[in-house]
């Protein structure tokens, strides 16, 4: 038998091997499989890195005159100091500086106030489609927050605000009042809400409106829209309040009283 045969001998013997491991885990209960996932899969890796490998007739030789070749190579490798904790713990942070980077993104993609006809024609398709690609991820933001809030009788008073903070109060707005625009036929949204809603202009097609509609229960999704009405009349109050106060001249005048001032005595030419 040449090397060839050899090598594949031994990872048809893995394989048969990992194939009667598969149907002894399947039968064992939930909790067990669970707890041996990790072999199972690194057993998985093992038969398929076997498949592409290449070891001398001594070698493959040496792994077939074992009666479990695969279960011993597994044993060697869970002994062995390897950096996979440390691939997770980089895998982990740079995802998580990507997220803030697109977190950066969304902050800073503005709406666009325009149809796509008008994009195309004034060569603005990114800012569409960035401004677009941003309400979708706010719709899909604002219903892992009610997910997460609702405790299936009560919406938690905070519910809305990582939203906001991450997509701004202007966005957030603009998908909910599209939802309810969308949905003005249903009743469990507030007529006040329904009103408000068509305060906030959306110059997008119905098919690309649809989305960006968020998919929670009206019902709840009402009292979210609640919130988010409160804090952006919370908003509103504070910018006013930030405003320097601008009085006209006119106002001023009818503001103040007018005072007349007596008039400065006039100068005596001296007697010549």
């Amino acid at each position: 038998m040449n090397a060839n045969d050899l090598n594949m001998a031994l990872y048809e013997k893995m394989a048969a091997e990992q194939d009667k491991y598969r149907d002894w885990l399947k039968s064992q209960p939930p909790v067990f499989v669970l707890n041996h996932a990790y072999e199972y899969t690194i057993r998985e890796d093992i038969v398929m890195a076997m498949e592409q490998l290449e070891l001398t007739d001594a070698q493959a030789q040496a792994l077939l005159d074992s009666p479990t070749p695969l279960a011993d190579v597994y044993r060697y490798f869970e002994k062995l100091e390897t950096g996979y904790m440390d691939v997770i713990r980089d895998s982990i942070e740079n995802l998580a500086d990507d997220a803030c980077k697109v977190q950066t993104e969304m902050r800073k993609a503005a709406i666009y106030p325009h149809s796509a006809v008008y994009a195309k024609e004034h060569g603005e398709l990114d800012q569409y489609r960035a401004s677009n690609n941003a309400n979708l991820q706010c719709k899909e933001a604002i219903e892992a927050a009610i997910r997460e809030h609702f405790d299936g009788m009560y919406l938690s008073h905070d519910a809305a605000r990582d939203v906001i903070e991450t997509y701004g109060i202007d966005r957030v707005a603009l998908v909910l009042a599209n939802t309810v625009q969308l949905h003005d036929w249903d009743g469990r949204y507030s007529p006040r809400n329904k009103e408000w809603a068509k305060t906030i202009p959306d110059y997008n097609s119905n098919t690309v409106r649809c989305g960006y509609a968020v998919n929670s229960h009206p019902a709840v999704l009402n009292g979210f829209i609640d919130l988010v009405r409160e804090e952006q009349q919370r908003s509103h109050t504070q910018h006013e309040k930030a405003q320097p106060s601008r009085t006209s001249v006119r106002e001023k005048l009818k503001q103040e009283p007018l005072v007349h001032k007596p008039a400065a005595p006039k100068k005596r030419e001296p007697e010549r």
